[in-house]
C-alpha cells in the first residue's frame, strides 16, 4: 500500500509548492512522475526549468525521446514510464493505481470548491483502498505540516 499525502494550497500557488517538493523527493533518490491536465504541461516544463535563478529540476516530458531517463517526467497519463516511486497528481487527475508508489501527493486548490470535493472523494477512496492517507496544510510561518 501506498502513502497518500493531500497537500492543500491555500497560502501560496503550485508553481512555489511543486518544485520544493520535487526537490524534497530528489534529495531521498526517489524518481517522480508528475500528472497534469494536457494544457499545464508545457507551463510546468517552463517553471521546472526557470523556479530559481540559481537551480532547476533535471526532468523532461512524456514526449520527449526517452522519458525513462528522466528523474522527474510530466505527463498527461497515468503510465510510469521512468519507473518513478513517487506520483504527483495535479489538476484534478485520477488517483488511479496508487499501489504502485511508494507515496502518491494529490495537490489540491483550497480557492476552488471543486478541487476540495475531488481531494474529499480520493481521500475516501485512498481510504477503501487500504492506503495510507495524510492531510498537509501550510501553517501561518509558510511551513508544512501534517494536520
Amino acid at each position: 500500500m501506498a502513502e497518500v499525502y493531500f497537500y492543500h494550497l491555500q497560502r501560496q500557488p503550485l508553481e512555489k509548492v511543486l518544485p520544493q517538493l520535487l526537490e524534497k523527493a530528489l534529495e531521498r533518490g526517489w524518481r517522480c512522475v508528475v500528472q497534469a491536465a494536457p494544457e499545464r504541461i508545457d507551463a510546468l516544463d517552463q517553471l521546472l526549468w526557470t523556479y530559481d535563478d540559481a537551480s532547476f529540476l533535471p526532468h523532461g516530458t512524456a514526449r520527449d525521446p526517452d522519458p525513462a531517463a528522466q528523474p522527474i517526467l510530466l505527463t498527461d497519463g497515468a503510465a510510469n514510464p521512468n519507473g518513478a516511486q513517487v506520483r504527483f497528481l495535479l489538476d484534478d487527475s485520477p488517483l488511479e493505481g496508487a499501489g504502485d508508489y511508494e507515496r502518491v501527493v494529490l495537490i489540491f486548490d483550497g480557492a476552488d470548491p471543486d478541487h476540495v470535493d475531488k481531494a474529499r472523494e480520493n481521500w475516501r477512496a485512498a481510504q477503501r483502498a487500504g492506503h495510507a492517507v495524510s492531510y498537509w496544510q501550510q501553517g501561518e510561518d509558510g511551513r508544512w505540516g501534517r494536520r
